[in-house]
């Protein structure tokens, strides 16, 4: 395949150098864009780190309904929905640790983790209008957050510039029986601002069993107390449902992909044990931060969370009660030698701990039956921390980071065996490093290198998975990545390129393997080796107002190329090394551009193509690749002074295209696939105020 990645280099490159005709004389520029993820503000232009935008404008152009396209615009992120909120989301490598949901990536909403002490994330619980802004680290980034080998998420729940007083509320529906309301205020005073978030979402799904039912409420209120002091509160709520219809082999999926998985053999269909999860949410957050004086800052986090769990599945009834509570909390000393020499320190500490309960019960047509067995667990975790980072000469960042992490898990069985004694699982503490450098070669190119340490532990959905039993001899994973590549900008920012060559070498891989009974269970899959390139390119062909005609014609594209394979991976007599990693599609490409005309109309089109993708450790199955074309248009009109109105409606799919959106990876049976909806069509109103 490096055709792909000569072909795209080439394309790449040209296209910089045609769309440098674009006259550079305009006054029209482009606003900097900031990263906020790390401690402290900074250039995206010129950080040495790997990172992908998705801006409140670009969270606009997608349905609204779902955060999966959205995602899956950014080179190296790929984001899957076996069904409507059956979320499973992977940066730079597979979803083998995830047969849903999402593993060894760290979320963070605001300045508070999402992320448990258990190494799971509750992403589906969230509405996706209640993000304003995303940004995403790739790579390795545990040397500032902790145990994780793909990267680090930050959702902005806020706008960056909000109007003082801003009143909204949205209603829409589609195919499928979806619906999708939501409405928000946001009020800034003086010194305070108020915030309230409140969605409801229903949809029938495309295929059997699929529904999906969500209420959601979210408030986040901020006191600037005095002028160099700030207080913040996150509350919010989720009640969600949403069916599993279930996995269906190669037959099945020919004959109806609508259709849930049927009876077989010893169990019952999906339908008959009416296979869904059932989470109820809550979470609260509070968090202080002060300039002590023009060098000195410190914040502090707390955080806590209550889930109530349920899952009927084919073989089981599983309940689960979990508690999570903890802080983060750092100081950032920063000061000058001269005009040319700027530096940052940033110390800190994050902790946290999960407990939970856990119940298995038989599963009586989608009734509780006989207990089959009850566990209690306590995962813990904590990680001190510290970056240095240096301006030199306004040309040179240098960066470099370390931290000390600690995991470790308690659990004792309640039942069959009644324990007394408490079993520890303790992992060897782990000292993450990390060093990045930026060079501005000239305005308009930025080279930069980077070398950090991944380590992600087992999560306690691995440790102690769907068969019931505890494997605390699962080992966590770690390896060394290795990047580099540049950024390009015009003088005007109307063009902007990223291009990174990377290369990480993983040891102890953790893969999913499912029993005879169809239950998931973990194992450590010895090493891979993961190569990759990634582009990303923005054009601002036409800026807005810059003609009548055309008020605005930006084009965005994105590649992937990843070489992904196991090196040494041997289970009994199966031989499984120099295979292709399962679940990892070798290109993706995606493509948007979006028109801007007169009275505030738009439109947005968006190619995305998906290389076959490996459905088992042998690669002896395959996911056809795929191609997917989606349209939204809408307009904009004052209905009066302070009232905006604004209609849109769109296609997803238009190209009927045929494909299954999360495989179900060494799946028992071969029942990987999970078909996802043909054409199908969405509209609604927003109005402001």
């Amino acid at each position: 395949m490096n055709w792909i990645q000569s072909f795209f280099l080439i394309y790449v490159l040209s296209s910089l150098q045609s769309f440098a005709q674009i006259n550079s004389d305009s006054t029209y520029a482009l606003p900097e864009v900031l990263v906020t993820i790390y401690p402290t503000k900074i250039s995206m232009f010129r950080s040495p780190s790997s990172i992908g935008m998705i801006s409140e404008k670009q969270l606009h152009q997608q349905p609204g309904h779902s955060l999966v396209p959205s995602f899956n615009t950014v080179s190296g992120v790929r984001m899957e929905e076996r069904s409507p909120g059956s979320y499973r989301l992977s940066i730079r490598g597979s979803v083998l640790r995830s047969p849903f949901g999402i593993r060894n990536i760290k979320l963070y909403l605001d300045d508070f983790p999402l992320t448990d002490a258990g190494g799971n994330t509750y992403l589906n619980s969230l509405d996706a209008g209640s993000i304003r802004n995303i940004e995403i680290l790739k790579g390795p980034e545990g040397s500032l957050f902790g145990a994780n080998t793909g990267g680090v998420i930050l959702l902005n729940p806020l706008s960056h510039t909000p109007d003082s007083t801003q009143a909204s509320i949205s209603l829409s529906g589609g195919s499928f029986g979806l619906f999708h309301e939501k409405a928000s205020l946001d009020q800034q005073w003086k010194k305070y601002r108020f915030n309230m978030y409140q969605a409801y979402q229903r949809s029938d799904g495309y295929r059997e069993n699929s529904a999906l039912q969500r209420l959601y409420l979210q408030t986040i209120q901020q006191f600037n107390y005095t002028s160099s002091s700030n207080i913040k509160l996150l509350i919010l709520y989720s009640d969600l449902l949403y069916r599993t219809p279930g996995g269906l082999t190669q037959n099945q999926y020919d004959t109806n992909p609508r259709a849930s998985r049927p009876a077989g053999g010893p169990f019952n269909s999906a339908i008959d044990q009416k296979a869904a999860i059932y989470n109820k949410t809550a979470y609260a957050g509070l968090s202080h931060e002060v300039l002590i004086n023009d060098h000195l800052r410190h914040v502090i986090a707390l955080f806590g969370s209550l889930t109530d769990f349920k899952n009927p599945f084919i073989t089981n009834y599983e309940v689960r009660k979990e508690k999570t509570g903890g802080l983060r909390t750092y100081l950032e000393w920063r000061n000058k030698l001269s005009d040319n020499f700027h530096w940052k320190w940033n110390v800190g500490l994050e902790a946290q701990q999960t407990h939970t309960d856990i119940h298995n019960y038989g599963n009586n047509l989608g009734e509780q039956d006989t207990l089959q067995a009850a566990d209690k667990l306590r995962a813990q975790q904590y990680f001190f921390f510290t970056q240095l980072s240096t301006d030199i000469g306004k040309r040179l960042i240098v960066e470099a980071a370390l931290s000390f992490n600690h995991y470790n898990y308690r659990y004792q069985n309640r039942y069959p065996l009644a324990e007394t004694e408490t079993h520890s699982i303790n992992f060897q503490p782990q000292l993450l490093p990390r060093i990045a450098v930026s060079y501005k070669v000239n305005p308009f190119l930025v080279w930069r290198a980077s070398a950090s340490k991944g380590y992600s532990p087992p999560t306690l959905a691995e440790v102690r998975p769907s068969t019931n039993s505890i494997y605390s001899d699962l080992q966590p994973e770690s390896g060394w990545n290795y990047e580099s590549g540049i950024r390009i900008q015009s003088l005007t920012q109307r063009i902007q390129a990223d291009i990174v060559f990377f290369y990480f070498q993983l040891d102890q891989a953790i893969v999913r393997r499912v029993n005879a009974s169809g239950a998931d269970y973990f194992v450590n899959a010895g090493s891979t080796n993961q190569k990759g390139i990634e582009v990303q390119l923005t054009v601002q062909l036409i800026p807005r107002n810059d003609i009548h005609v055309v008020r605005g014609l930006q084009l965005r594209n994105g590649f992937t190329y990843y070489d992904f394979r196991f090196a040494n991976y041997q289970i009994a007599t199966e031989n499984y090394s120099d295979n292709k990693l399962t679940g990892v599609p070798p290109a993706t490409v995606v493509t948007g551009i979006e028109l801007q005309l007169p009275k505030q109309f738009y439109f947005f089109a968006q190619h995305y193509y998906t290389g076959r993708i490996p459905l088992n450790d042998g690669n002896s199955m395959y996911a056809n690749d795929y191609h997917l074309l989606q349209f939204k248009a809408g307009t904009k009109f004052s209905l009066r002074q302070s009232m905006t109105l604004e209609l849109f409606a769109g296609v997803d799919n238009v190209l009927n295209s045929k494909y299954s959106l999360g495989n179900d990876l060494n799946a028992l049976g071969g029942r990987y696939y999970n078909a996802a909806p043909l054409r199908n069509y969405y509209g609604g109103v927003k109005a402001t105020f």
